[in-house]
């Protein structure tokens, strides 16, 4: 006589998707930032991250919230600075968190952080463009002398465009978005919506 056949052991249920609010609950720091960045990035709001580092607590990990059309690039690169400063010396983890716009000089702070501490919110948009300028030269004088004034202008140039070349590097690195894609399509302003720049790996999720 045969054996039995003892039952089939259920399927396994596929684990349940995790929503957008669990999701969200895993970074509970995300929701009460140390530092709250809004408006124009100008030496105004670099006195607002001063000041608002001081009260931050000494220890633990630090959130970094950040709402801005844009502004001056070289005080987001100040920032920036700071804020690697602080990771690489006092070995803190300090997490990024973009909300409603992370445009121009805000990405060039976002750029500071790793991609895999990078936070949006949802329906954040994040703008890439190329670095701005308006010069007028006037040339009046003896004409070795206007060489010059044109060379130096030109190192100007030049050189700002290698910043920003530098920045543009520092905010791709480690996502899947190629450095020469950022470049192509930087001139026409490049918006990306929180979604695409999570699955793109150009930040670590959206809350």
């Amino acid at each position: 006589m045969n054996d039995p056949v003892p039952p089939a052991a259920p399927a396994s249920s596929p684990p349940a998707p995790i929503s957008q609010e669990s999701r969200a609950r895993l970074y509970p720091l995300l929701a009460r930032p140390h530092i709250h960045l809004s408006g124009p990035v100008d030496q105004t709001m670099y006195t607002s991250f001063r000041d608002q580092l001081k009260e931050a607590p000494r220890e633990g990990a630090l959130v970094v919230a950040i709402s801005t059309l844009g502004g001056d690039p070289e005080v987001a690169r100040l920032m920036g600075d700071e804020i690697r400063l602080m990771r690489e010396y006092q070995q803190r983890e300090i997490l990024f968190l973009g909300k409603v716009a992370v445009y121009s000089a805000g990405a060039t702070f976002m750029a500071a952080f790793p991609v895999d501490k990078r936070f949006l919110t949802k329906e954040t948009r994040i703008m890439i463009h190329e670095r701005l300028m308006t010069s007028t030269i006037n040339l009046s004088g003896p004409l070795k002398t206007l060489t010059a004034t044109l060379r130096a202008k030109l190192h100007e140039i030049e050189h700002s465009v290698r910043i920003e070349e530098e920045g543009f590097r520092d905010l791709v690195a480690g996502s899947e978005i190629a450095f020469d894609e950022v470049c192509k399509r930087a001139p026409e302003n490049w918006y990306i919506e929180a979604g695409e720049a999570r699955d793109r790996g150009l930040v670590l999720d959206v809350i």
